[in-house]
C-alpha cells in the first residue's frame, strides 16, 4: 500500500469518529437552576420541583422568604423591594403574596407557616399575638396615620361638624373603626347616636362619593385620593392624624400599619430577617424620596388602581420603617388606647414585651 493511500485511510477514520461523536446524546439542559452557585466539583443532579411555599434555605447568594404585603397604604413602601425582586437583584428572593383581605388571605397562612413575614394592621398584629400565644412578633412599623374624612361640600371644619351626619366608612373591625370611634368620643360625640356610621367596602364608598350620593366618608389613602380624583368637588375635610394629635393627650402616635414575622422563623433565621429589614427600609426610603419613579412600581403590583393615584397618594401615606428598640415606645401607647376603647380590638390584652422584636 503506497504512502498516499495510507494517509487517506487515516483521515477517513478520523472523520468517521468525529461524526459519530456528534451524533451521541447531549446532556439534558437544566430548566430550574439552583438558587446557589454550583461548584466545579459537584456532580449535576436533577433540579427539585418548585413548591408554592418553599422553606427558606440559608446559604449561597440567594434565599427564599415567603412574604405578604397588603394592597393600599400598608403595601406602598414595599414597591421598590417588589420591583427589585422581579429583577432578582435583591440579596433575598421573595415568594410574594399581595392581599386585599388580611383576615382570610394572610392570617391563616401566618398561622400554618405558609408565610414568614407579612404586613398587617397593628391591632390585628396584637390580636394575632394573643391568639397564637406569641406565635408572631412585630419587626417594623411601616405606616402611621392614613385616614381622612372627605366631604361633598364645605360644612365640616372640625369634629363638631359631624354631629347629625352619616359617615360612610371602611375598615370595620380594624384600626379605622377604633380610631374613628375613639376620636368621636374624645370630641364629645357618641357613635350611633350623635353620628351614624355606615360600614361599606372602599369601592362602594368611592362610587357613592364620586357620584355625589354620599356627603361624608372616611377612607385611607390611596382610596381617599381616588375619590378626589374622580370628583373634584370632594375635599379632605379632616386629616385624622391631625385630629389625633390635637385630641389625644397621652403622647401616643397613630401607628396603623406594621410588619410581623413568625416567631419560629425569627428564631431559626435571624440573619434573613435582618437582611429583609435592610432591604425593606431602603425600599421605603426610595418610595418616599422618589415618588415619580416609585408610582409606576406601586401601580405595577396593583397596590393602587393606577400610577396617577399612586403619585398623588405617596406623600400622604405617612410611610416609615421603625425597627428595633424604637418600635415599642411608638406603638405601645396606641395599643393601650385601643384596649381602653375596646379590649377585643387587640385580642383582649395589651401585648407584653416579647411582642416587640428588637433584633
Amino acid at each position: 500500500m503506497n504512502r498516499t493511500r495510507i494517509i487517506a485511510l487515516a483521515l477517513a477514520a478520523a472523520l468517521s469518529c468525529t461524526l459519530l461523536a456528534g451524533c451521541g446524546p447531549k446532556p439534558a439542559e437544566e430548566t430550574n437552576p439552583p438558587t446557589t452557585e454550583p461548584t466545579a466539583s459537584v456532580e449535576p443532579t436533577p433540579s427539585p420541583e418548585p413548591t408554592d411555599a418553599p422553606e427558606p434555605t440559608p446559604g449561597g447568594d440567594m434565599v427564599k422568604v415567603n412574604l405578604a404585603m397588603l394592597k393600599g397604604p400598608t403595601g406602598v413602601g414595599a414597591a421598590k423591594l417588589l420591583y427589585d425582586n422581579e429583577l432578582s437583584s435583591d440579596a433575598l428572593v421573595y415568594n410574594v403574596t399581595l392581599a386585599s383581605d388580611p383576615a382570610n388571605e394572610i392570617v391563616p397562612k401566618l398561622v400554618n407557616g405558609e408565610l414568614d413575614i407579612a404586613a398587617i394592621s397593628t391591632n390585628l398584629a396584637a390580636s394575632l399575638y394573643q391568639k397564637t400565644n406569641g406565635g408572631i412578633k412585630v419587626i417594623a412599623l411601616n405606616t402611621l396615620g392614613v385616614l381622612y374624612l372627605l366631604e361633598n361640600g364645605n360644612s365640616i371644619q372640625s369634629m363638631d361638624g359631624l354631629a347629625g351626619k352619616t359617615i360612610y366608612a371602611t375598615g370595620q373591625g380594624a384600626n379605622p373603626e377604633y380610631v374613628l370611634n375613639y376620636l368621636l368620643e374624645q370630641n364629645g360625640l357618641t357613635p350611633g347616636e350623635d353620628v351614624t356610621i355606615e360600614w361599606r367596602a372602599a369601592d362602594e364608598i368611592t362610587a357613592l362619593m364620586a357620584s355625589g350620593e354620599a356627603e361624608v366618608c372616611m377612607l385611607p389613602v390611596p382610596a381617599a385620593t381616588a375619590v378626589q380624583m374622580k370628583n373634584p368637588d370632594v375635599r379632605a375635610a379632616l386629616d385624622l392624624t391631625e385630629v389625633w394629635n390635637s385630641s389625644v393627650t397621652n403622647g401616643s402616635v397613630l401607628t396603623m400599619g406594621c410588619v410581623v414575622a413568625r416567631t419560629g422563623f425569627l428564631e431559626e433565621h435571624p440573619d434573613l430577617v435582618s437582611a429583609f429589614l435592610e432591604e425593606y427600609g431602603e425600599s421605603v426610603n426610595y418610595v418616599k424620596e422618589n415618588p415619580e419613579e416609585a408610582a409606576p412600581m406601586v401601580a405595577q403590583f396593583e397596590i393602587t388602581a393606577n400610577e396617577q393615584i399612586a403619585l398623588r397618594a405617596i406623600p400622604d401615606c405617612n410611610l416609615v420603617c421603625v425597627t428595633g428598640a424604637e418600635i415599642q415606645p411608638a406603638l405601645q401607647d396606641y395599643l393601650s388606647m385601643l384596649y381602653t376603647a375596646d379590649p377585643t380590638s387587640i385580642g383582649g390584652a395589651i401585648p407584653d414585651d416579647a411582642f416587640y422584636y428588637v433584633g
